[in-house]
């Protein structure tokens, strides 16, 4: 009786001006194709000599699917996916596809580095934002291990390029 209460002492018209769809749809990868990027990712970095693990976050900000190289160091789980995270969470903000486009936009936050304070937050080159062609946004990719995050990053866009065609 409480709830009927307190909608009943709403203004005429508020409920319906408050209502929006009863659904809403997300779009995303797969998980199989969210898999197909992160195990290309970790191909393209060993067949350059790197062990590395990628991760992909879906528009949740939540890891879809993670690979993990064979010789990688534990960090590097947590790394991938705060760079997948970053890459997506404020690529989509600021209209910048790498974290590394972050960097050089200065979106890394005030000189006192208050945004790096945010959990899961990590402004270091080696992440990508995923977008379809029409540059909607479908999440991010992460990848950490290999000497540098630039090395990272290379990979990362290397496994995009490859698998984005698959987007649609």
């Amino acid at each position: 009786m409480l709830v009927a209460g307190a909608v009943a002492g709403l203004p005429a018209g508020s409920a319906a001006r408050a209502a929006g769809p009863a659904v809403i749809t997300t779009q995303k990868l797969s998980w199989e194709i969210a898999d197909q990027l992160a195990a290309a990712a970790v191909r393209i970095c060993a067949a350059r000599g790197w062990s590395v693990t990628a991760a992909v976050v879906d528009p949740s900000g939540h890891e879809q699917a993670v690979i993990k190289g064979d010789t990688v160091p534990l960090q590097s789980l947590s790394v991938s996916y705060r760079k997948a995270y970053t890459a997506y969470a404020y690529g989509m903000t600021f209209d910048k596809d790498t974290t590394s486009a972050l960097i050089a936009a200065k979106v890394t936050g005030p000189p006192n580095g208050a945004l790096n304070t945010i959990p899961q937050v990590l402004f270091v080159p080696g992440g990508v934002l995923l977008r379809r062609a029409d540059r909607s946004v479908l999440g991010g990719l992460g990848v950490s291990g290999a000497p540098g995050g630039e090395l990272d990053e290379a990979c990362a866009v290397a496994a995009v390029k490859e698998v984005s065609p698959r987007f649609q």
